[in-house]
């Protein structure tokens, strides 16, 4: 239980410490400078075990500090146009539509993140930190923040993790390389793919609160007599 409890602040202070790599990392590199591990250690405080926990290779966190520096407004812009909707489907389909575009313009540089990714050892990692993705879930999680009340607390994290299968570079990849698509086409595949799992969990939200009501208790009660 007491790891339960403590597992969204370990998350919370794994996407801070990772935001602050990153963010140090880009700044080194808008000065023109292609940083050390050590210099990036020392701008963003931390130890530099601590960036290779993060980070792997320096290539993956350049990569990634360069992705941002390229790409940290556009879907906060699109998320900012539907932040007074309270239509989950209606964020999350311009969220997604955001992010599509987004990695669509960066896709070679997400092959080799993903290439990076996949080929660094992970031993020293605990098995339930992820090691990339952070931006995409707090996409999600602000797409979604009118559901959050609406959803157990299990049930929109499940939401979070379905939807974050449906976008981004492997979503692109899978769309691309398996099924062909055009970019066009992929993009609405993965918007449609995301509005169906928003409104899959939400009609089953409802479902399982008439199901809870003590009117429909007494009458399901009835009924089995």
């Amino acid at each position: 239980m007491a790891k339960t409890k403590g597992a969204p602040v370990d998350t919370a202070l794994r996407r801070r410490t990772r935001k602050a790599i990153v963010a140090a990392t880009a700044e080194l590199l808008a000065q023109g400078r292609t940083p050390s591990v050590a210099e990036v250690a020392e701008a963003a405080e931390v130890s530099r075990r601590t960036v290779y926990l993060y980070f792997p290779t320096l290539q993956q966190l350049l990569i990634d500090a360069a992705l941002v520096s390229m790409t940290r407004d556009t879907v906060d812009a699109a998320l900012d146009a539907v932040a007074d909707s309270d239509d989950v489907e209606v964020r999350v389909d311009a969220m997604v539509r955001a992010v599509q575009r987004l990695f669509v313009s960066t896709e070679q540089q997400g092959r080799t993140l993903l290439r990076l990714t996949v080929d660094a050892s992970t031993a020293d990692r605990p098995r339930d930190q992820p090691i990339r993705g952070y931006r995409r879930i707090e996409w999600i999680e602000r797409a979604l923040e009118p559901a959050r009340s609406r959803l157990s607390a299990p049930a929109f994290e499940r939401l979070v993790s379905a939807l974050a299968m449906v976008i981004g570079w492997e979503a692109l990849i899978v769309e691309r390389d398996i099924r062909a698509l055009s970019l066009e086409e992929a993009e609405e595949v993965s918007a449609w793919a995301a509005r169906a799992l928003v409104r899959a969990s939400l009609d089953e939200a409802k479902r399982a609160t008439a199901r809870s009501t003590p009117a429909t208790a007494a009458r399901n009660a009835k009924r089995r007599k």
